[in-house]
């Protein structure tokens, strides 16, 4: 057995992260990663990169006004965690420690250490995740998803940076194509792990690689790290942890994470003692539509809608308030299993698809990824931009029409079934079109639409002039067939807030450590039920620094 400091089992950006803080300490650290060299960062690389960040000069600039006790107070009031959390009881008091501390991050610390490593953002701050809901409930009350210069990649680079200067230095080890597959106890204490050395591989970055073993070897360290992600690709895994509340998730879905993201560390860590606590909470998507050009098998993208389309069940029926495009992912995704439907549908028209589609990952923005400023200028001109009119034109769920009658038929031909009714899809769409034409409106939906222009970022690129649907020249008519797209974890592996990993019966395991996706981004649940988006790469770099600067 070869001893290190620590092994840290995942080269993630949480995995990274713990990594560069370590070595900047003078530990000497071992990452161990399954996947081939081209897959170093993990799923962060394919990311839009968006970060939850409060009260920015980036918001400050847009006159967005916002402080560290709003944006707890809209955490905990999507959150809704259990009874006793904020008194430090029950199996939330972990999660609700690590929201304070991750929000006050947010407000504080998070941008300046960023930008002190050359990070930066678009000044343009989104608005996920708007909520809708009564104040108290689900939702941001204001922007706050600030998207990277670089997107996943750009949050990624100090990170790889500083892992190249400390293998420089003798300081840190990666090992690719090492799969752990136990952790090693000694009188109740992990002191190691054993691992499967694969067969090299040359898989690009998240495709598939093979699982062929050359060897095991057995490797100790005074502390391990588990930084090994969820279990979004594990769809049988993710349908059998799926609330029975809230239905059924159906038996096809697309993935949005590679195939390695298949949770089995969590498995060899509670076969270790470990506990697993909020393993029903996840946090997909049902705005999913399949990837042209797929990587890693089911690939799929998530749209990125505008507040403007109309969002049916898969019968033609509206989902109701607030189940409005970018208003609430997670109680839109809970309507569609909850009727036991495999899809919903975006109704809307060519104009509409312009101005507020866009597409999630790194891989679906080249101008921000790339830093390319000449081709972001693009995004305010007519006309769809790159990867959103390559959809438009590739792919099958895009269904276009002049009419609304030959649209319901389009799509009752996609799916094989005569579920959509065109009269009625015709009056849905007409008395939609007339509370628009009234210049006011007392549709929920078209109320808020027009409020979300007053945000001068939202006027400028995200959302489209209100207007009727059969308006001649914002056409033709669109709907889009959207899926179930896997994606996070937000219960994971029980830990205290210096990231130590607890047993069942809420003692410490000593030697072990988990950050990231893996310890559902903190203490086994920091977003309690419901997430604000931006908050899952802001969980892996604020856990992957707790832990970094913990172990001793």
């Amino acid at each position: 057995m070869t001893d290190d400091d620590v092994l840290i089992i995942g080269a993630g950006l949480a995995g990274l992260v713990t990594a560069a803080t370590l070595t900047a300490r003078g530990r000497h650290v071992t990452i161990l990663e399954q996947e081939p060299r081209a897959s170093l960062g993990g799923q962060a690389w394919w990311s839009f990169g968006g970060l939850f960040l409060v009260d920015s000069p980036e918001q400050r600039r847009l006159g967005v006004k916002d402080s560290a006790e709003l944006a707890l107070a809209d955490w905990l009031g999507s959150a809704q965690f259990l009874p006793g959390a904020d008194r430090g009881e029950g199996p939330d008091r972990w999660g609700y420690a690590w929201a304070e501390r991750f929000v006050d991050f947010a407000a504080h610390e998070m941008r300046p250490w960023l930008h002190d490593k050359g990070v930066r953002w678009f000044p343009l701050v989104q608005w996920a995740e708007r909520g809708g809901h009564p104040a108290g409930g689900h939702g941001n009350t204001v922007p706050r998803f600030h998207v990277t210069w670089g997107t996943g990649p750009g949050v990624l680079e100090p990170f790889v940076r500083a892992a190249v200067e400390a293998r420089r230095a003798g300081l840190l080890d990666i090992r690719f194509r090492h799969r752990v597959t136990e952790l090693v106890t000694t009188d109740g204490v992990v002191t190691g792990v054993r691992a499967e050395v694969l067969a090299p591989d040359d898989a690009g970055r998240g495709e598939p690689s093979g699982r062929d073993v050359v060897r095991i070897v057995e490797l100790g360290a005074r502390a391990v790290v588990v930084a090994t992600g969820g279990i979004g690709a594990n769809h049988e895994l993710v349908r059998a942890q799926w609330p029975a509340s809230a239905g059924s998730l159906p038996s096809t879905m697309l993935s949005g994470v590679p195939d390695s993201t298949d949770g089995e560390m969590l498995a060899h860590a509670a076969a270790a003692g470990a506990a697993l606590v909020h393993t029903d909470r996840m946090w997909h998507y049902p705005e999913g539509v399949a990837m042209h050009t797929p990587v890693w098998n089911r690939h799929g993208i998530r749209i990125l809608p505008g507040p403007s389309s109309l969002w049916l069940d898969a019968d033609g029926g509206r989902l109701p308030h607030p189940l409005y495009p970018g208003f609430d992912a997670l109680g839109s995704l809970r309507h569609v299993t909850g009727r036991g439907d495999d899809h919903s549908w975006f109704v809307l028209n060519r104009t509409i698809m312009e101005k507020e589609f866009a597409l999630s990952g790194s891989d679906q923005n080249p101008d921000l990824t790339g830093k390319d400023v000449k081709l972001l200028l693009e995004r305010v001109r007519k006309g769809a931009v790159g990867p959103v009119a390559r959809f438009a034109e590739e792919s099958p769920e895009f269904v276009w029409a002049a009419t609304v009658p030959e649209l319901a038929a389009g799509m009752n031909a996609l799916t094989g079934e005569d579920r959509i009714d065109a009269a009625a899809l015709e009056r849905l769409v007409t008395l939609r079109d007339a509370q628009v034409s009234s210049g006011l409106g007392k549709d929920p939906q078209v109320v808020a639409t027009a409020r979300a222009r007053e945000y001068v970022v939202d006027k400028v690129i995200r959302v489209a002039p209100p207007r009727p649907l059969t308006t001649p020249e914002d056409g033709p008519l669109l709907a889009v067939r959207l899926r179930v797209l896997t994606r996070k974890t937000l219960g994971g592996l029980h830990t205290d807030t210096s990231a130590r990993v607890l047993r069942p019966d809420g003692e410490i395991l000593p030697g072990l450590y988990a950050v990231g996706e893996a310890a559902g981004f903190g203490g086994g649940g920091v977003h309690g039920e419901r997430a604000l988006e931006g908050t899952f790469l802001g969980g892996c770099l604020f856990s992957g620094r707790t832990a970094g600067e913990a172990i001793g």
